[in-house]
């Protein structure tokens, strides 16, 4: 059964990522005041290996637009052996190392200070285990109950229709894990995030995966759209620079995502493709 698993979450994410390119080059070219027409640019890479056999690998797509002043699309699907060090932090792998990992990452660092980073993704795990984690988390320069009303209440609508403890369990856990200990302070307005999801009913944890990308696609657009036509000054954009460093301070620091890339022989460049384009420390 697990291999079928395998299969159709590597396709979803695939299919997601499609989706995702769709509305955001939509969102794009039809908001953007130039003549050209932006578009994604994309890199396929082979996973690191000591020897000839395929590990595995994955496709970066990034846009550098006018509305999106960068935003990129990874999925990926690796395999292989974590070394002696890392498999004793993961699930199920401690005894052989083995896994296989399939995913989908979304982060978009937009030109306007008045519209949130967002940032999004999910993964299936499988090692002697098997698990789903992921989420998404909205991250404003300037605070706007509007826009996170609309994050959370569309969140705990879905989770509702999933399981009702679900949105107070993964908030309270977006909100903990997105946090940057040595500020005192959370990175942004918070969302869900959820990890090592294993019921027992492969379906209904494949179903809620599926049900987090489709929120993403309907709130990312919906807050975007509602900002667009703001006016925004130099100032504001020191604002949101600033903003970004404590964004990318997180992704080094504490990301997990982030070392599970580099301990796996992941892509550098698809990797850290959740940098802001521009950040300062002021």
């Amino acid at each position: 059964m697990t291999e079928k698993q395998k299969i159709i979450t590597k396709e979803w994410f695939e299919e997601l990522r499609d989706q995702t390119i769709s509305i955001f080059l939509d969102i794009e070219n039809n908001n953007s005041k130039s003549i050209k027409k932006n578009k994604f640019s994309f890199k396929k890479w082979k996973r690191k290996s000591s020897s000839t056999q395929d590990n595995g690998g994955g496709t970066m797509g990034i846009m550098y637009g006018d509305i999106f002043e960068k935003v990129g699309v990874n999925v990926s699907t690796v395999h292989g052996k974590f070394n002696n060090k890392f498999k004793k932090k993961i699930p199920g792998a401690d005894k052989t190392g083995k896994f296989w990992a399939s995913g989908i990452s979304v982060v978009a660092h937009m030109n306007s200070p008045f519209i949130p980073s967002f940032h999004f993704n999910t993964r299936f795990i499988v090692t002697e285990n098997s698990w789903f984690g992921g989420g998404m988390d909205m991250t404003p320069t300037f605070k706007n109950l509007k826009n996170k009303n609309i994050l959370h209440k569309s969140l705990k609508k879905m989770c509702d229709q999933h399981n009702k403890r679900y949105y107070k369990k993964f908030s309270k856990e977006c909100d903990e894990y997105f946090y940057l200990p040595h500020r005192k302070e959370t990175r942004g307005d918070g969302g869900i995030f959820f990890e090592h999801l294993n019921t027992n009913k492969f379906e209904e944890d494949f179903a809620f995966t599926k049900d987090t990308g489709k929120s993403f696609l309907d709130i990312a657009p919906q807050i975007i759209i509602e900002n667009i036509e703001k006016k925004w000054t130099e100032n504001d954009k020191i604002k949101q620079k600033i903003k970004r460093g404590r964004y990318a301070e997180f992704n080094l620091l504490y990301d997990r995502g982030t070392r599970f890339g580099l301990e796996t022989g992941g892509n550098i460049d698809a990797i850290l493709m959740s940098m802001p384009p521009e950040a300062i420390w002021k």
